[in-house]
C-alpha cells in the first residue's frame, strides 16, 4: 500500500463559553486540534487519524503546516516506513528546508506531531491492536530503533536505553495483568479551572469524589488572595488525606514563584506544575530547590527531547509531563520515557485538552508496562469534558483509566462531531 493523501482539519469547540479549560494564561480557551487523515490506495484499509491540540486562534497554522509536510509523505510505501519508523521520523522532522521554521518546536514540529501519531494510529489498526498494545509487543531493539538519539547522547545512550527495557521486559505480561485489572492511576482538572465560581469548584469537586477520584488539581496564578482562598476551598472539599496539585501554566517569574508556593505550601500541595517559563531550566532548578519537599513538574509545553534532558540533567523536574502533540508524535515521546526512567524522575502526562486524555492512556500503558521502573507515583490527567466526540472515549472507572481494547490510538473523531465542528463553516460556529 501507498499512502495517497494527507486530509486536514481545523477542529474547534467552544469551551470559552462554559471557561472549561481556563487558568491563568489562557482565560478564554476554545479547545481545538489540527487533524491530519492519512489515506492509503487499498480502499478497503483504515484510515489513519492524528491532531495537534491548540486552543483556538492559529490551529490555522499548524493545519498549513500539516499541509506542508504532506509532501514528504504521500506516495511513500506503507511497508518500507512502517520497517524503520525512526528512519521515517528524521526524515519528516528534519526536512532540509521547513527545518528552518523549526526546528524540532513549535507549530511545524506540532503537525510532524500530527501526521506520526496518524501513522501510528494506521500502523496499529492494521495489526488490530490498540496502540499501548503494539509497542508493548516490540522488543527492545525495535523500540530503541524508532529513537532519534542526536542530541541525547551526553544523557541516554542506545546502550543504555536497551539495558533499560531489556531489565524491564521479563515483567510485562504480569505488568499488563496489573494495569487490565486496576487500570492507570488518574488525577482530576476539572474541578479546578480557574474562570469556575466556587458553586461550580463544590459541586465538581464532589462529583469527583464520586466517582472514586483521591487526586486533585487546581489552577493557581491569579491574585495570591484568591489563590489561597480557592486553594482553602478545594482543601476543603477533597479532604487532608487526598493528594492536591497546583498548576501555575507559566505565569510566574522565578522569584515570584518561590514567593508564591511558599504562601500556598501550607495547602499540602503534591506538586507546582509549569510554575514558569517553560524554556527555563535553570528557573525550573531554581524553584526546585527553594520549595522542596514540593515537587516541580513541567513538560506539556516542553518543545522536544532536548528541553526534557536539561531539566532531567539540571535536577529541575519531580514529574515529567510528556505531551503526545507537542512532542514529535510517539517516537519523540518513547525517547522521553527512557530520559525520565534514566534518571529516575516519574512520568505523569498532560491530557487537559481534547483528545489528548485518549492518546496519553496508550502511552503511559506502554511506560509502565515496558519502560518504567515502578509503578509508583505515576498519575495521568484526566479532564472529564469532550470525550464524547470520538468514535473511541475513554474509560475511566474509581479514578483509573481503564486499558484500551480498540484498535488504533484512539483520536479519531466521530463524523457528525467532526462536521458540526470544522471552523469556521461548521454549524456550532455558524
Amino acid at each position: 500500500m501507498k499512502i495517497r493523501a494527507i486530509d486536514t482539519h481545523d477542529v474547534r469547540f467552544p469551551t470559552s463559553r462554559t471557561l472549561a479549560g481556563s487558568d491563568a494564561m489562557h482565560p478564554d480557551p476554545d479547545y481545538s486540534a489540527a487533524f491530519a487523515v492519512v489515506r492509503v490506495d487499498d480502499p478497503g484499509a483504515p484510515s489513519g487519524h492524528g491532531l495537534a491540540f491548540t486552543i483556538g486562534r492559529g490551529n490555522e497554522i499548524v493545519v498549513k503546516a500539516i499541509e506542508s509536510l504532506s509532501s514528504v509523505v504521500v506516495g511513500a510505501d506503507l511497508d518500507a516506513l512502517f520497517a524503520d519508523m525512526g528512519a521515517f521520523y528524521r526524515r519528516l522532522t528534519q526536512d532540509g528546508q521547513l527545518r528552518w521554521i523549526g526546528p524540532e518546536k513549535g507549530a511545524i514540529h506540532m503537525a510532524a506531531a500530527a501526521i506520526l501519531n496518524a501513522l501510528w494510529d494506521l500502523r496499529a489498526k492494521l495489526a488490530g491492536m490498540p496502540l499501548w498494545r503494539l509497542l508493548a509487543s516490540m522488543t527492545p531493539e525495535q523500540i530503541v530503533s524508532l529513537i532519534d538519539f542526536r542530541y541525547l547522547t551526553d544523557a541516554l545512550t542506545p546502550a543504555e536505553a536497551l539495558a533499560i527495557l531489556r531489565e524491564r521486559a521479563p515483567g510485562r505480561a504480569a505488568r499488563i495483568d496489573e494495569l487490565s485489572a486496576n487500570g492507570l492511576a488518574a488525577y482530576v482538572t476539572s474541578a479546578g479551572w480557574m474562570g469556575y465560581s466556587e458553586e461550580t469548584v463544590i459541586a465538581k469537586c464532589a462529583e469527583a469524589l464520586g466517582r472514586g477520584f483521591t487526586r486533585f488539581k487546581m489552577k493557581v496564578g491569579g491574585p495570591a488572595e484568591l489563590d489561597v482562598a480557592r486553594a482553602k476551598l478545594v482543601r476543603a472539599q477533597i479532604g487532608g488525606e487526598r493528594i492536591l496539585m497546583m498548576d501555575a501554566n507559566q505565569i510566574w517569574d522565578v522569584p515570584e514563584a518561590i514567593e508564591r508556593m511558599r504562601l500556598l505550601a501550607e495547602f499540602d500541595p503534591w506538586w507546582i506544575e509549569e510554575p514558569t517559563s517553560p524554556d527555563d531550566m535553570l528557573g525550573h532548578q531554581a524553584i526546585a530547590r527553594a520549595i522542596a519537599p514540593i515537587k516541580v513538574a513541567t513538560g506539556e509545553m516542553a518543545q522536544n527531547r532536548v528541553i526534557f534532558k536539561q531539566l532531567l540533567q539540571a535536577g529541575a523536574i519531580g514529574a515529567a509531563q510528556i505531551d503526545a502533540c507537542r512532542l514529535g508524535g510517539v517516537n519523540e515521546v518513547i525517547a522521553v520515557l527512557l530520559l525520565a526512567a534514566k534518571f529516575g524522575v516519574p512520568v505523569c502526562p498532560h491530557a487537559g485538552g481534547v483528545g489528548l486524555c485518549e492518546y496519553v492512556q496508550h502511552l503511559a500503558a506502554f511506560d509502565q508496562i515496558a519502560v518504567a521502573p515502578s509503578l509508583d507515583d505515576r498519575f495521568v490527567e484526566f479532564a472529564d469534558h469532550l470525550h464524547e466526540h470520538f468514535v473511541n472515549p475513554v474509560v475511566v472507572e474509581n479514578g483509573a483509566y481503564r486499558l484500551p481494547a480498540a484498535p488504533g490510538y484512539g483520536v479519531e473523531l466521530r463524523r457528525e462531531s467532526l462536521e458540526a465542528h470544522l471552523f469556521p463553516g461548521g454549524a456550532v460556529w455558524r
